[in-house]
């Protein structure tokens, strides 16, 4: 079954980037290639059950399970040590990333409180966009009652759209709630 998203995206956003930057052929259009979520754990990293933990959370939020995360170096001044556990992290490609997304967009960022949307800031000029949750919380798949720690998480999603532009217009079309920029005066 194609997920939802990956539909839409085919079906109507490649033809609406194309007219919209005046693309020859669709293969110039930019996908997404893939999503990376990281939860670093700070100074729960030395327990094993709070690790356990995380490992637990990332798996039911991405669909698949996360490797654990290593410091290379040792910093005395972060309390690091060298192979010690640093975090979580998992990759998304193909029909998990497109179902993590439609969640993403549809479910979790509207359940986040005062949500006024995303900065366009986030985004690179090689078609990457980055962006932090506060709460892991926020995604359906979590119990609450479980939970011992709210954690937060990064996200970044990886396109190979060749400027800021084409991602953001790709991201746009996907529904991110991306802050309006305003025009004109600041009324004070």
């Amino acid at each position: 079954m194609i997920p939802r998203l990956k539909e839409q995206y085919e079906k109507t956003m490649i033809e609406n980037i194309k007219k919209k930057f005046s693309m020859k052929n669709r293969y110039m259009v930019p996908k997404i290639l893939k999503i990376v979520l990281n939860m670093g754990l700070g100074p729960d990293a030395n327990d094993k059950k709070k690790l356990q933990n995380c490992i637990e959370d990332m798996s039911l939020i991405s669909g698949q399970k996360p490797i654990v995360t290593r410091f290379k170096k040792s910093i005395s001044n972060f309390k690091s040590r060298k192979g010690s556990s640093a975090g979580v992290k998992v990759t998304l490609r193909k029909k998990r990333m497109y179902e993590f997304m439609d969640r993403l967009v549809n479910i979790a960022l509207p359940r986040i409180k005062d949500f006024r949307g995303l900065s366009v800031k986030g985004c690179d000029n090689f078609g990457n966009y980055s962006f932090g949750i506060k709460e892991h919380i926020i995604f359906p798949e979590i119990n609450f009652d479980k939970v011992d720690r709210i954690r937060g998480m990064d996200i970044t999603i990886v396109t190979d759209g060749k400027d800021k532009k084409q991602t953001l217009a790709l991201l746009e079309l996907m529904n991110f709630p991306f802050i309006k920029e305003k025009s004109g005066k600041k009324d004070n």
